[in-house]
């Protein structure tokens, strides 16, 4: 086994990871009942499963210039997916759909 074959494991390895991680993210976004809890499957899971695919595509393509340009996409995710979360709740809260929803998935003493 050569150092290429091991590469090549551990870059499908990582794919395997973030399209699980991404596939995760899309249950969550279908399947949570509130908004806070698909505003965090639709951030975390994601973020870290795109990390996982870049990984990935760097590592198959064994290329540093390609390696700077998978992190500047990834630091690009890091900073819109926080604020595009930050922006739907603060647009749910300032229509008070939160408060409609929540109302109606949670039970309260």
């Amino acid at each position: 086994m050569d150092w290429g074959e091991v590469l090549d494991g551990t870059a499908a390895v990582f794919m395997v990871i973030g399209g699980l991680m991404s596939l995760a993210a899309g249950v969550g976004l279908v399947r949570f009942p509130d908004l806070h809890s698909r505003m965090h499957a639709a951030t975390k899971p994601q973020v870290l499963g795109l990390l996982m695919m870049l990984l990935s595509a760097g590592i198959m393509w064994r290329s540093w210039s390609w390696l700077a340009i998978c992190l500047l996409v990834w630091s690009l995710m890091l900073l819109t997916a926080p604020v595009s979360a930050h922006v739907v709740g603060r647009a749910a809260i300032g229509r008070s759909i939160c408060a409609r929803i929540c109302s109606l998935t949670m039970s309260w003493p």
